[in-house]
């Protein structure tokens, strides 16, 4: 009665805690075996069965028959034994004896042990259960509920399982508050002393990936494939697709019907804007389609190095490079090129940098020169192009030395960036800006006039003019 009584109550706190019942015959063994270890110091010798069904608990304890016990745990006398035993009467010393020992001899030991661990080992089979669900579900998006927003971690609720989303992993311009329904992507579940550590994340590349994939049929067909994801979250993300059925077009695809279907990914990511890109094999063409909305004048295409120069507009070259940078490093990861934007006139002045060698200029010293051209930097573009670091560590230059580099090779550049002709049309504008030619003669006006009256003036013109030029010599120059 004792052990059915106690399995019922095992039976209701599995029930409360979720546990199977399979696990639960385990749990009964090992709190068993954790009194008998916790009070006899080992339990090694000893075997729980636990029969769920029958309501049955079953303790078996290996004693070995000797003449005078040491140690009851492990030792018991023959007479014992056979009094335990009517029925074995070929026992003798030396021999193995399984003693049955009755859960109710634990008594109140048993009921002051068995909550508390109970309540351990059910927390650790739940977080068990947890651990190998996540790692089964990780790549896939789970809806869950905020509980709880941090300064550095927004905690999400999934039924009794707490999720945990890193502001890194957010996407930066999104706000939470308490209750909120949001999709995350499960991107990784590890384990740690409190339980399972699972991370989401909605600023993943794969969470974008994910998005489409539920919004366009034919992504998770197979018939169209996302075969690459550049992406800024809340920024800008762009995308390249390629459609193995040449009847339907990709990129309409995933736009959907009056942009349904990309409007609907879009406002998932608290409007970031999207470019979808589709694939080709030319890379001038895939650059070109790369850099969208932005389009190029011209492009320089190195495939072997994998780098390209993009020339633009004036207006267009704004919206190639985008806000910080993103539009174009977007482009780069994207093609896997590495590409520098410029206008006509920009690189214009690049090309002459490239042409214009370090030993043309006087104030560089020839030791300089040849530790510059042992590293390959011949050109004040490849000077310019160097990391500092490589000029100290590598190249061994005091900062003396890379002070006389820049200052000339800056003046090269200025002269460059301000022509001759521009210079003396803005000296001359500033001048005019300043001192107009109305503003200098009222002003000499009005310094004359106050310093000299007009009398004094016409009495000392006549002097100096008497005096400079008298009437015989005016006469005889005549």
């Amino acid at each position: 009665m004792v052990n059915r009584d106690l399995i019922e109550i095992f039976i209701e706190l599995a029930r409360e805690k979720n546990i199977e019942r399979s696990e639960l015959g385990t749990i009964i063994e090992q709190l068993f075996l954790f009194i008998i270890d916790k009070e006899k110091g080992e339990s090694d010798n000893c075997s729980v069965i636990v029969n769920l069904d029958k309501g049955e608990i079953e303790i078996y304890v290996e004693k070995t028959i000797v003449e005078e016990v040491d140690d009851d745990h492990f030792d018991i006398t023959l007479e014992r034994a056979l009094e335990l035993e009517p029925e074995l009467i070929d026992l003798k010393l030396g021999d193995t004896f399984v003693e049955v020992v009755d859960p109710a001899d634990f008594g109140r030991r048993l009921v002051a042990n068995a909550r508390q661990f109970l309540n351990k080992r059910t927390r650790e089979v739940q977080q068990q259960y947890i651990y190998e669900d996540y790692v089964q579900r990780i790549g896939e998006v789970i809806i869950g509920t905020v509980h709880q927003v941090h300064r550095e971690n927004t905690f999400v609720n999934i039924e009794q399982t707490e999720l945990r989303m890193p502001r890194n992993e957010q996407i930066f311009s999104e706000r939470f508050r308490r209750g909120d329904t949001i999709r995350a992507l499960v991107k990784a579940v590890e384990v740690t002393p409190k339980g399972p550590d699972i991370l989401i994340s909605r600023s993943d590349d794969l969470f974008l990936y994910k998005l489409f994939e539920m919004e366009v049929p034919e992504i998770e067909d197979g018939i169209i494939e996302i075969k690459g994801i550049a992406r800024k979250p809340g920024e800008r993300s762009k995308i390249i697709v390629h459609s193995i059925d040449k009847r339907i077009d990709a990129v309409g695809a995933c736009v959907g019907m009056r942009g349904s279907r990309i409007q609907s990914v879009v406002r998932e990511l608290n409007n970031e804007k999207i470019d979808i890109v589709n694939y080709t094999e030319k890379s001038e063409v895939f650059v070109t389609r790369a850099l969208s909305p932005a389009k190029p004048i011209d492009l320089y295409i190195d495939d072997d190095r994998k780098y390209c120069v993009a020339i633009f507009d004036e207006g267009g070259l704004e919206n190639a490079v985008g806000r910080s940078g993103v539009n174009i490093n977007l482009a780069s990861k994207l093609t896997g090129y590495t590409i520098d934007a410029y206008t006509e006139e920009e690189y214009a002045e690049v090309l002459v940098n490239q042409k214009t060698n370090l030993d043309t200029f006087k104030g560089i010293k020839k030791g300089v020169l040849k530790k510059l051209a042992s590293a390959d930097i011949v050109s004040v573009a490849d000077y310019l192009g160097t990391k500092k670091f490589v000029l100290v560590d590598e190249i061994d230059l005091s900062g003396d030395e890379i002070n006389s580099i820049s200052t000339v090779v800056n003046a090269f550049i200025s002269r460059n960036d301000e022509p001759e002709e521009e210079i003396v049309e803005e000296v001359a504008t500033e001048e005019v800006e300043e001192t107009p030619a109305e503003e200098i003669v009222e002003e000499v006006a009005t310094e004359e006039v106050e310093e000299t009256p007009a009398e004094e003036i016409v009495e000392e013109v006549a002097t100096e003019e008497v005096e400079e030029t008298p009437a015989e010599e005016v006469e005889e120059e005549k």
